[in-house]
């Protein structure tokens, strides 16, 4: 068991609040932008709560399952969601969670942080690279499909690793590699993500490396604003969206180096 799931934290006001904060925001994120909410959840408890790295990561992954759930039924309805492409995603995924998870606690804290931070970066690179189309589809062919699997594992990989549920990984990766439309990479990327985050945190129980209460505020309050976000999904010019979730990105990527940093001259 880990030293940051051996010392449960209050339940007091703040911590409630804190996660249903962190939930409302996570939410309205992941239905905007097609992700499972890790990229605020994580770093958000690390930097507020002081939760370990490892211990944010499996509570975010936790949380992610009712958040992606209404994220697909709310792109379902506007039929946003690619069904087949999302099953072989999950498939790779399922087996890419298993192995982050077992990473996780075989990777010291410091790395995990600078990891995060190299993630994120690529990340906000490539929303400036990608050209969301409203009228694209995702075509599936016999090489599309394996594609779509190896995409699955190094996606659950990640998702077990730091937290994520992988949408800031999927969604870019439809639309440039894959040429698909952003309305239907976010509603994919959302049931993707779902036997992905389920996965991943049974492995991360069994690790202890959730904190139950904290993922159930935390997804609970998701749940109200998801639908939200969705909804901003499908008004909101693609592009503007972007560069708005890339700012956030480099506003966390930075706080995440800091703490890496002070981390590093700590040990030394």
């Amino acid at each position: 068991m880990t030293g940051a799931a051996a010392e449960p934290r209050p339940r007091d006001a703040r911590f409630i609040l804190t996660c249903v904060g962190v939930g409302l925001l996570a939410g309205l994120l992941s239905g905007l932008f097609g992700v499972g909410g890790g990229t605020v959840i994580v770093p958000l408890l690390v930097l507020i709560l002081g939760f370990d790295q490892r211990l944010a990561a499996g509570t975010s992954l936790a949380a992610i399952v009712p958040t992606a759930t209404v994220g697909v039924i709310s792109y379902a309805i506007h039929g946003s969601v690619a069904w087949i492409p999302a099953l072989l995603l999950a498939v790779g995924a399922v087996v890419g969670a298993q192995i982050g998870t077992w990473l996780l606690p075989r990777i010291s804290l410091t790395a995990l942080r600078w990891g995060f931070v190299g993630f994120l970066v690529i990340v906000i690179v490539s929303l400036f690279l990608v050209i969301p189309s409203r009228e694209a589809e995702l075509p599936l062919t016999f090489l599309t499909g394996a594609a779509l699997v190896l995409l699955g594992v190094f996606t659950g990989t990640v998702a077990g690793l730091i937290g994520v549920g992988g949408g800031i990984i999927v969604v870019p990766a439809l639309m440039l590699l894959f040429g698909t439309s952003d309305l239907i990479a976010k509603g994919t990327s959302l049931l993707m993500m779902i036997p992905t985050a389920v996965s991943g945190t049974v492995g991360n129980i069994k690790r202890s490396n959730v904190d139950l209460v904290a993922a159930a505020i935390i997804g609970g309050a998701a749940c109200t604003t998801t639908a939200l976000g969705a909804w901003i999904a499908t008004i909101v010019d693609p592009f503007v969206g972007n560069v708005l979730f890339a700012v956030f990105l480099t506003v966390i990527a930075v706080q995440m180096a800091l703490r890496a940093i002070r981390g590093r001259k700590k040990k030394a």
